[in-house]
């Protein structure tokens, strides 16, 4: 697994985060595939954006709002080592997470969110704003980790809407990449 630390991330805004879903939503529709959540610090807002969308049920299969550690566990199968030996907050949990997803889902594309969106829980090595996100899109896993301890806004709410903004634009543009292979 080759971790990308995505720097390049800028701020979010509300009006693209919500057209960047409706055009997810629309290119999973004409390709005729189901997308799945995993949310531990979104609490299901990935979820809730995709049902946004008028015509996402013909798209999403699954949203688990997997806060607690034994959830993550019991529901996605991360393995207790996993986070004992790197954290629930970390790419190895992100990962299993997804993994976990796409195994129960069977959705084409899965997204995974592992994180601190504070304003409490962190620390110097984990600061307010790290936040994991694993993907599995079509068969291909990997995990990102945008920068948003970096924001200008580090509200709790501003760094969950900048993590959904920055899964769904990974998520479309691997979606486009795809059309043009």
């Amino acid at each position: 697994m080759n971790l990308v630390v995505s720097s390049k991330f800028s701020e979010c805004n509300t009006e693209k985060l919500d057209k960047t879903v409706e055009s997810v939503v629309k290119l999973l529709e004409r390709k005729g595939l189901k997308i799945a959540t995993a949310e531990s610090c979104t609490g299901g807002l990935l979820s809730e954006l995709i049902t946004s969308v008028s015509g996402a049920s013909a798209v999403f299969e699954l949203g688990i709002c997997t806060y607690s550690e034994r959830i993550k566990t019991e529901f996605l199968n991360v393995p207790a080592e996993v986070i004992k030996n790197f954290g629930v907050v970390s790419e190895q949990t992100a990962l299993y997470m997804v993994r976990g997803l796409k195994e129960s889902s069977g959705a084409d594309v899965c997204v995974s969110v592992t994180g601190i969106a504070g304003p409490s829980g962190g620390t110097a090595e984990t600061p307010v704003g790290t936040v994991y996100v694993g993907f599995d899109i079509c068969g291909r896993q990997f995990v990102r980790l945008p920068e948003l301890w970096k924001l200008s806004d580090m509200s709790r709410e501003h760094i969950r809407k900048c993590t959904a903004a920055y899964a769904f634009d990974t998520i479309e543009k691997v979606l486009m990449e795809a059309e043009t292979d």
